[in-house]
């Protein structure tokens, strides 16, 4: 009889609990959609970390209250906080751990349309022991507190939350709205790619300047430049704030029909000698170990916003296939070729400028592509540069010129006489 009764106490607890789990995830369902028409956006005002001997408390200060969604990702350990769309208004330097045995640091920003997510760099096995939002002064505060957990169950419990290979890989975001395949068009299209983008900051300036701003504003730039002369229609894989994972980058421009790729970057080193704009392809192999460097920087963006990297591409064993990507990487070297000649009129060079490695964003086999590192955000000199209008305008007007003799070239190639063919005696 006890049996009995302690059976249907269980099941009745199980079924308690699997209720409340999902009613909590059809909460954060709701709460994660966009915000309707005329509706302000809850805005986060400030970050806390408190270390305490069991745990540390990640609080956020909010305008009013939300739904947090939390799961752990390994490779490297994180830990993902996701949320409705909000607005922060903290300066990237809140997001440093302050000393904490498990947050190294933690980054923050839109992710999708209607999504936002904050992404925890775990400095040792954590797992969220709670997850609360409470009414405070500013409106609400969200709080999400880790405790130490062992290694073997930090990657049981990613696993279990489909969040690494061994279980299944995690969702990339839906596609931002408004990127549909394009009109057919008589004029080349110049996809513009501003890397990095809402919660992926990219390089990050002692001052707070964000790499993710500045190319945006660049990349802006440059199409106005290059629709201003008419010969070319210039298009942004992202015009706001948002995040983009490199795949979708690439397939954008296959949407597209694009006759050229140009990703634009910023970068950052820890000798703040180091100035000047470098341009690069991709290749098998790193042209040098600055180049490694700054590839595998880059192709970790995915990560950086709480994805997975996706598996490296098997080889195409086709004979047309490399044919045109051979071709293809040979219009890589010529525009990047036509960009450092101009660029020596827009500003600094790097000593090296032109370089190649395997960017994950520029292995399209059938387009043209680069990568134009704007400069370092790390050398007060170029720092200087990418944030003043008047550079921006010049360097954009310089490029958008060199875009224009890169297509002009390939035209008149074309149209020159195929050489006569000798006639055999």
């Amino acid at each position: 009889m006890a049996a009995s009764i302690l059976s249907t106490a269980r099941n009745s607890a199980a079924r308690r609990s699997g209720l409340r789990r999902a009613l909590a995830a059809l909460v954060f369902a709701l709460s994660s959609m966009a915000p309707a028409a005329g509706q302000t956006p809850v805005s986060v005002i400030a970050s806390h970390i408190e270390n305490a001997t069991d745990h540390t408390r990640l609080t956020f200060d909010l305008t009013g209250p939300v739904a947090a969604h939390v799961w752990p990702i390994a490779n490297p350990a994180r830990i993902i906080v996701d949320l409705p769309e909000v607005t922060f208004q903290m300066e990237p330097s809140a997001s440093r751990g302050s000393g904490s045995k498990l947050i190294r640091a933690y980054r923050f920003g839109q992710f999708a349309p209607g999504r936002s997510r904050v992404v925890i760099d775990l400095a040792a096995p954590a797992t969220a022991v709670r997850v609360e939002s409470q009414p405070a002064a500013s409106g609400a505060r969200l709080i999400i507190e880790l405790a130490p957990i062992s290694a073997a169950r930090f990657t049981a419990d990613a696993q279990a939350a489909g969040a690494i290979p061994a279980a299944k890989p995690s969702p990339a975001p839906p596609a931002p709205l408004g990127l549909a395949p394009l009109a057919p068009t008589e004029k080349p299209v110049v996809m513009i790619d501003p890397g990095h983008g809402g919660v992926d900051q990219g390089a990050v300036a002692r001052n707070g300047t964000e790499e993710k701003m500045i190319v945006l504003a660049f990349a802006r730039a440059l199409r106005e430049k290059i629709e201003a002369r008419g010969r070319l229609h210039a298009v942004l894989t992202r015009d706001d704030d948002i995040f983009l994972p490199l795949a979708e980058r690439v397939a954008l421009a296959h949407r597209a029909n694009a006759a050229l790729f140009l990703s634009i970057h910023a970068d950052t080193l820890a000798a703040p000698h180091v100035e000047g704009a470098t341009v690069y392809t991709v290749s098998a192999a790193a042209s040098d170990a600055e180049a490694a460097r700054t590839a595998e920087h880059e192709n970790s963006a995915d990560q950086a916003a709480g994805l997975e990297s996706p598996a490296a591409d098997g080889e195409i064993g086709d004979i047309l296939f490399d044919l045109t990507r051979r071709e293809t990487h040979a219009f890589s070297r010529q525009f990047s070729h036509s960009l450092v000649t101009r660029w020596k009129e827009a500003g600094s060079l790097n000593k090296n400028p032109t370089r190649s490695a395997g960017f994950v964003v520029l292995k399209a086999h059938d387009i043209p592509s680069a990568m134009l590192e704007l400069g370092y955000v790390s050398s007060a000199k170029d720092l200087a540069r990418l944030t003043s209008p008047e550079w921006r305008d010049r360097a954009a007007g310089k490029t958008a010129e060199a875009i224009e003799a890169f297509f002009a070239a390939r035209a008149s190639a074309a149209a020159a006489p195929a050489p006569d063919t000798p006639r055999p005696e």
